[in-house]
């Protein structure tokens, strides 16, 4: 079988697209290496009727059983039937009348379902059930009450831990927001402290808690709202960020955190649809600028995207001052943003003076401008695959193509023409992707075993089907892929059909030494020989897959890495609170309206006073020696609230009760909870 059409060398992205055929023969400079003979690849086709009956699979999706009787017949609830767990665990909930009954019905499993154990609950659930992250036994759930149940045996016993009618944070109306309150316990729920009132909303990320509480601005006489901070999932002493106050018509939004930083967006006043970028300390209290004019459009959807397979890469889109978005990349943790280079087999054409890669993200999706947002995974070191155009900006009318970096966003490479469902197999050593067809019907996969360099076309059944999703066992180690959609039948309704193709049979050999090569990270372009590769203060040497190599990484692929340290430079370096990094510089200079270098704030429950130099370490910089700012000084002094208590934190949670005072008006509410489990030491 031919390989379909790739882009050719030097193509031109404003070029003609390519015909509806897919057998053209490939003029990538890698030949293709993978031939499919028939009957090598035999996918397993399996109809899944629309019947409420329970099947599950244990060879990948290749055949289904009705499991039904295992849990004597009965109905599973539509919205939230099914909860899976951390390991093997999980829960069926039944579709049980409300009507007399005084509690519904789950079904327990811990060995992925092979036996289920049946469980009258002493409620009705009006939530899915929450695992403990690390502790499956440790389950919460809400009623539809609003009370909030506890159990610590994986659902055997429940025990009433708060009354009162609550949902979900996330489902708190807007003119209810501001009235909630901040709630902890450290004893299982017996008994709850009140941490903070006029709450605006609740969350945590990475290590850390937060809430956003309104407040009277003294300066413009304006309900704003503001920033607390808690680190480590303690939740004892929340410190208010050093952030701007944001106005009823503003927000914050946090993009992504983790044990030591996290990513704030502050929107802009009005309705610009933009705003800016600022990133944490370790603390998550002190914040700086990172990224102007960042896009977050009216759906409040922002393109920010972690680059997993490669540490400090990410990625997203800003609205520049001339009305157009463009793309930007930060290879060091948002310490610096530059534009995406131009893919190296695409041209843009001599009427286009500024020629870039730019990438479709969640504002695109929304739009339905590509079916797919930029995908990734840690276990593929380097490899990211998105959906993009060539040229001065991002462009709605321009068709977008599926591009491939294999260094983690340095260098690009235009890989299939037009919109993809794509998938990462085998720890990236095998990449499949469907065509996305809008209305149209699906046959065939396409994959490659190269990173996108060469692909293969595969007709994976005889009866096409309308196309809705693909699905791989997560962790992307798997062999195999599952494609799966439904066929109008004669009586119009529609019979849901999954594909499972397993490539084990196409790709036999398992890899060996000679497979593999070292590969130094964030060294794709040139400058200084010695700081070649350094990023966040150390040099990264991973071992992966040849391109040239056609076997399997399996099950057992473990990424292996080796690290040196590097000595410190202003690029190891943030700017601090109150400081910028100037124009075409690395160096961080005060902003004009800052008056001094000495900051007082409260953190953790003690005023510091901080002096600076205007430069602070980037979290997680591991970079030795070099450039050290003159005055990075902390100095404790007065304490300004309550010292934090060593004791842990089980369970946290916001409500607002009947009666509440708002800033600008008085009515009555229902609760909001939102809660947050971690691990009570076990005696």
């Amino acid at each position: 079988m031919e390989a379909p059409r790739d882009f050719t060398e030097g193509e031109s992205a404003s070029g003609n697209r390519p015909g509806e055929s897919h057998h053209t023969s490939s003029s990538a400079s890698i030949p293709c290496r993978v031939e499919v003979r028939r009957g090598q690849l035999d996918p397993h086709v399996s109809p899944l009727s629309l019947s409420l009956s329970l099947s599950d699979s244990t060879d990948y999706g290749k055949s289904f059983h009705d499991i039904s009787h295992r849990i004597n017949n009965t109905f599973i609830k539509e919205e939230f039937g099914v909860s899976v767990g951390p390991g093997s665990s999980v829960i069926l909930t039944a579709d049980t009348p409300v009507v007399d009954n005084p509690g519904g019905i789950i079904f327990t499993s811990a060995d992925a379902g092979a036996t289920f154990k049946l469980i009258q609950l002493p409620f009705h659930l009006d939530q899915p059930i929450t695992y403990h992250f690390l502790n499956p036994d440790y389950l919460v759930a809400l009623s539809i009450d609003g009370g909030l149940w506890l159990s610590l045996d994986f659902g055997a016993k429940w025990t009433k831990v708060h009354d009162g009618s609550c949902f979900l944070v996330a489902a708190v109306e807007a003119d209810e927001r501001g009235d909630l309150v901040l709630k902890g316990t450290r004893d299982l729920g017996k008994s709850f402290a009140t941490i903070h009132e006029d709450i605006y909303s609740f969350g945590y990320i990475g290590a850390f808690l937060f809430f956003s509480v309104m407040e009277d601005s003294v300066r413009d006489s304006l309900v704003r709202a503001s920033i607390h901070v808690s680190v480590h999932y303690q939740g004892d002493t929340f410190s208010r960020a050093l952030l701007p106050s944001a106005s009823t018509e503003q927000f914050y939004s946090i993009l992504d955190g983790d044990v030591d930083m996290l990513f704030m967006h502050v929107d802009n006043p009005g309705d610009t649809y933009f705003g800016t970028m600022y990133t944490s300390d370790d603390r998550g209290i002190l914040f700086s600028r990172s990224l102007e004019r960042h896009l977050f459009d009216g759906h409040r959807k922002s393109d920010f995207t972690n680059i997993t397979s490669l540490r400090g890469v990410y990625l997203t889109n800003k609205l520049d001052e001339d009305g157009r978005i463009r793309s930007v990349i930060s290879f060091n943790r948002g310490g610096m943003w530059r534009q995406l280079n131009k893919p190296e087999n695409v041209d843009c054409g001599e009427q286009i003076k500024k020629c870039n890669l730019h990438i479709h993200g969640e504002h695109s999706r929304n739009n339905m401008i590509v079916p797919m947002l930029a995908l990734s995974e840690p276990s593929a070191i380097g490899l990211v695959i998105a959906h993009g155009t060539v040229g001065d900006s991002l462009s709605s009318s321009q068709h977008p193509d599926v591009f491939v970096s294999s260094d983690g966003g340095y260098s690009w490479r235009g890989t299939l023409r037009g919109p993809h469902h794509y998938s990462i197999l085998d720890s990236g050593g095998l990449v499949v992707a469907v065509e996305a067809q809008r209305g149209g019907q699906v046959r065939t996969i396409k994959f490659s075993t190269d990173e996108g360099q060469c692909w293969k076309s595969y007709n994976f059944t005889e009866q096409p089907f309308f196309f809705a999703g693909l699905a791989s066992e997560p962790g992307t180690k798997a062999m195999n892929v599952s494609v799966w959609g439904f066929r109008p039948e004669e009586d119009g309704q529609p019979m849901w059909v999954t594909v499972t193709i397993d490539f084990q049979s196409l790709i036999t050999r398992e890899c060996n030494k000679r497979d593999y090569e070292e590969w130094l990270a964030h060294s794709t372009e040139g400058g200084d020989a010695g700081r070649k590769g350094c990023v966040l203060g150390v040099k990264e040497t991973y071992r992966r897959l040849k391109k040239q190599s056609v076997c399997r990484n399996g099950k057992g692929f473990a990424v292996s890495k080796k690290q040196s340290p590097c000595l410190c430079t202003r690029d190891d370096y943030l700017c601090d609170y109150s400081y910028y990094r100037h124009t075409n510089t690395s160096e961080c200079v005060r902003q004009p309206n800052a008056a001094n270098k000495t900051l007082e704030v409260c953190l953790d429950g003690e005023e510091d006073e901080l002096l600076t130099a205007g430069y602070r370490k980037v979290p997680s910089d591991k970079c030795e020696g070099g450039f050290t700012p003159q005055l990075a000084v902390q100095t404790v002094v007065r304490p300004c609230g309550a010292k934090p208590s060593p004791s842990p934190l089980v369970l946290i949670l916001v409500c607002a009760g009947a009666g509440a005072i708002t800033h600008t008006h008085t009515h009555t509410h229902t609760r909001a909870l939102h809660l947050l489990l971690s691990a009570p030491s076990r005696s």
